[in-house]
């Protein structure tokens, strides 16, 4: 696979397939006169291989994010996002993430077998659950391997707290187990918006859930009883960020409990693939946009360092902060409380009730 297409492939984000930064050499398209470059390149297929694991949950200690622990049964995700911060993971893998991250999925057939075992340990201590907070719960693989359903019936049934991300409309597939969890204050729902405008969204995120349908999904699961809040992630310097009050508003009409943002992230192999994205789709902003970026960074593409990586700093994130507690303070979302670890149940305990 060349470095770069010269023209995007429909339904998939990256334009090529970047090596990896862990690769000695790399690769760059050259024209020698042999083929035409300007030819309709083939459709890219996507391709599924067990992931073979010892435990199922992750756990983290970072300060940015509410949750110590989480559950990520896909690696690689079909939505294609051209900003995607879990990309570069495809690398430890020896593949690419650009087209790789988005055609050649891994899944954990395991995962509820390890799951069970896990949280059954005598020593586990039950805190909330972030489920498929790296790569897509909901992705279109999932219609067909249906693992994600199998680890909500797990924690329903041991009465175990989670949150989910997503931006796909599939996760109403599980309204019935999700509402059933919701009544006990065990469960969070988070839908990404990154756009409201459905051409750019078709390019960022081409095969995602379009964005009026995602706050569809978050009006179904408002209405069952479920705590639903809208991300506007990543929020995109020049291409996004003036939609931040009108997502949030639209997403409280639709009956969200809450809001709030992530300023876009580009580690590692990200910065190139994003600005090869901007510089095809949109030739006459992508300086501008980059300028705004770095701008947040300290004048670099990125950084990671934990406290900024989210919102950024200086003045241009400055103003997204107060535009979004003003906006929060005058949409008056009514917030979707705490989750309930106390009623966590290990299998022992199940089955005892049962005498």
């Amino acid at each position: 696979m060349s470095k770069d297409l010269t023209q995007p492939l429909k339904g998939r984000g990256a334009l090529g397939n970047p090596d990896n930064r862990f690769e000695a050499t790399s690769r760059e398209t050259v024209d020698d006169g042999w083929d035409n470059l300007e030819q309709t390149p083939e459709p890219i297929r996507t391709t599924l291989t067990v992931d073979t694991a010892r435990t199922i949950i992750n756990y983290n200690q970072s300060p940015d994010v509410p949750f110590d622990r989480s559950i990520n049964h896909y690696r690689g995700c079909e939505h294609g996002c051209i900003y995607c911060f879990a990309r570069p993971t495809h690398a430890y893998l020896g593949l690419s993430p650009g087209l790789d991250f988005e055609s050649r999925l891994f899944y954990k057939p395991d995962a509820v077998k390890l799951l069970r075992k896990e949280i059954n340990n005598k020593n586990y201590r039950c805190q909330p659950i972030a489920v498929g907070i790296n790569t897509d719960a909901y992705q279109p693989v999932e219609r067909k391997l249906g693992i994600t359903r199998q680890i909500l019936k797990v924690l329903a049934e041991h009465r175990h707290p989670l949150s989910i991300v997503t931006k796909s409309a599939l996760i109403e597939r599980d309204i019935d187990i999700l509402s059933e969890m919701a009544r006990d204050r065990l469960v969070h729902i988070a839908v990404s918006i990154t756009t409201l405008d459905n051409d750019l969204a078709r390019t960022l995120e081409p095969r995602a859930g379009a964005p009026q349908r995602r706050l569809e999904t978050v009006k179904r699961l408002a209405d069952a009883g479920i705590p639903v809040m809208v991300f506007v992630a990543p929020l995109i310097p020049v291409l996004t960020d003036s939609e931040l009050e009108n997502i949030m508003s639209a997403a409280r009409e639709a009956g969200a409990c809450s809001a709030g943002y992530i300023l876009l992230r580009l580690p590692h192999e990200v910065t190139d693939l994003f600005t090869t994205w901007l510089e095809t789709h949109f030739p006459l902003k992508a300086e501008h946009v980059m300028n705004r970026v770095r701008d947040c960074r300290d004048g670099k593409d990125y950084d990671a360092t934990f406290g900024k990586r989210m919102t950024g700093e200086g003045l241009f994130a400055e103003l997204i902060k107060k535009r979004y507690r003003v906006a929060m303070k005058k949409l008056d979302f009514l917030g979707a409380g705490d989750l309930d670890t106390s009623l966590f149940r290990k299998t022992g305990e199940v089955q005892m009730e049962l005498f």
